[in-house]
């Protein structure tokens, strides 16, 4: 019970804190509100159980035996991760308010989960730490997947509700305009150390 309460915890820690996903949440609840961007939040959470299964059942060892392909993931991951940072910063109200721009699809959602790199590092740190040769391995895996979906489903939720909650706040073009540039921002400097460690290993 004690170590099914600190794994609750560490979903909590990792799913609440600003990251690709949250950020990019709130700023798809901002310029295209809640109901449009639930494709996009349905995808983070099934894209992130598909990717902790796929992991816990062997991909996670492939990975760890061709260490430059997963380097090279990083980097496409990156490079990615740099280009819906530029959209989101030369986003402009008009283009959305036109139907021009479109929020993240619920399949790009689910695809994005395996080139973000906090994705990786909450799935292979909640693997090592919660799972034992002791127990049964699948439970255990079963076990990880349902407190994220538990925990992680109403953390990133909030960012999304909280993004449009700004919208209300946000009325003119040149204030909507200012926020997708600082979370384009944002997003590309949550890019560089992945990035930077890409680039280093070839």
């Amino acid at each position: 019970m004690e170590l099914f309460w600190t794994l609750v915890f560490f979903a909590f820690a990792t799913s609440i804190t600003p990251g690709p996903n949250n950020i990019m949440i709130m700023s798809s609840g901002v310029n295209y509100g809640v109901q449009k961007s639930l494709p996009h939040l349905a995808g983070i959470q099934l894209g992130f159980l598909l990717m902790l299964c796929a992991v816990g059942f062997g991909a996670g060892l492939l990975l760890q035996q061709q260490p430059l392909l997963h380097q090279f993931i990083k980097l496409i991951g990156s490079v990615y991760l740099l280009y819906l940072a530029w959209r989101i910063a030369s986003a402009e109200p008009v283009q959305i308010t036109n139907g021009n721009s479109k929020p993240l699809s619920f399949i790009q959602a689910i695809l994005f989960q395996w080139v973000n790199a906090k994705s990786w590092v909450m799935i292979t740190g909640a693997i090592a730490a919660f799972t034992s040769l002791q127990g049964v391995y699948w439970q255990q895996l079963a076990l990880i997947a349902l407190v994220f979906l538990l925990v992680g489903l109403p953390c990133t939720g909030s960012w999304l509700l909280f993004g449009a909650g700004l919208k209300r706040l946000l009325t003119a073009p040149q204030q909507r305009r200012w926020f997708n540039r600082i979370m384009g921002a944002l997003l590309a400097l949550s890019v560089l150390p992945p990035l930077w460690q890409a680039l280093s290993s070839f």
